[in-house]
């Protein structure tokens, strides 16, 4: 059985598997649109805003991992939330903390290998998590997470794709920051992803892609009367010379 828990960085025990770590929503960009061009690094303090606004009520349960990446999680039980603080994670029923290994961490700051032993780590997820990142400071995240990975580990990614109606509502109300990423209301962040960027992204740090894909779903706002085109971007990535990739 597979618990998924949130703080500063993910892990789930999973049978057979070492931890599973998963970095928390982190933003070191400008937190408003007059003061997106100062360089203020204070986008972590939205989101901890944001989570003990909301708690863990705001995201739904997805189960993101049985539904697009089941073949890399040998288990037959699993949950998947989105992220929220420890706190809340902590006061959660199922919470055991001889199973999971609870902390906060900024993974563009804080070294991995401080919390979790160096090359010991199956899989990473995140799970619209980069989106909230500066792009600049993308790739630190997953230098810090290599560091802890297998050499025949994977890292798995969902987020969202360019296009996207929410990014086309950002663009509309000039909520741009810099390309394809913008500042919303409540000073938490979205990058919006195309394959080409992703793909180098990756790449820079060592990665070659196993699969990727945008997928698109239509939903309907009755309330509203409005159709929103929702895109996702879903990936697998392994390190490049680990004998798995061709």
């Amino acid at each position: 059985m597979a618990r998924e828990m949130w703080g500063g960085l993910r892990l789930a025990a999973i049978p057979e598997l070492s931890f599973v770590p998963v970095c928390r929503r982190h933003s070191a960009v400008p937190a408003a649109v007059r003061s997106r061009r100062l360089g203020i690094d204070n986008g972590s303090k939205y989101w901890d805003k944001f989570y003990k606004h909301h708690q863990n009520k705001f995201f739904k349960d997805r189960h993101y991992l049985e539904k697009d990446w089941g073949q890399y999680f040998r288990c037959d039980d699993e949950n998947t939330t989105l992220p929220h603080g420890k706190v809340v994670l902590e006061s959660h029923v199922d919470f055991n903390e001889e199973q999971v290994n609870a902390f906060v961490c900024d993974v563009v700051e804080d070294d991995l290998c401080d919390k979790v032993m160096p090359s010991s780590v199956d899989v990473a997820t995140l799970i619209f998590m980069l989106s909230a990142v500066c792009p600049k400071k993308m790739h630190m995240i997953l230098q810090n997470i290599r560091k802890v990975l297998k050499p025949e580990g994977y890292i798995l990614v969902r987020d969202y794709a360019i296009g996207d109606y929410a990014q086309m509502e950002l663009q509309k109300r000039n909520q741009l920051i810099s390309e394809n990423f913008y500042v919303r209301g409540d000073g938490t962040c979205a990058y919006f992803f195309s394959e080409d960027f992703l793909s180098a992204l990756f790449a820079s740090v060592g990665f070659s892609i196993i699969n990727m894909e945008i997928y698109s779903r239509k939903i309907q706002n009755r309330s509203q009367n409005v159709t929103m085109s929702r895109l996702w971007i879903r990936a697998a990535f392994g390190q490049v010379g680990n004998g798995v990739l061709q």
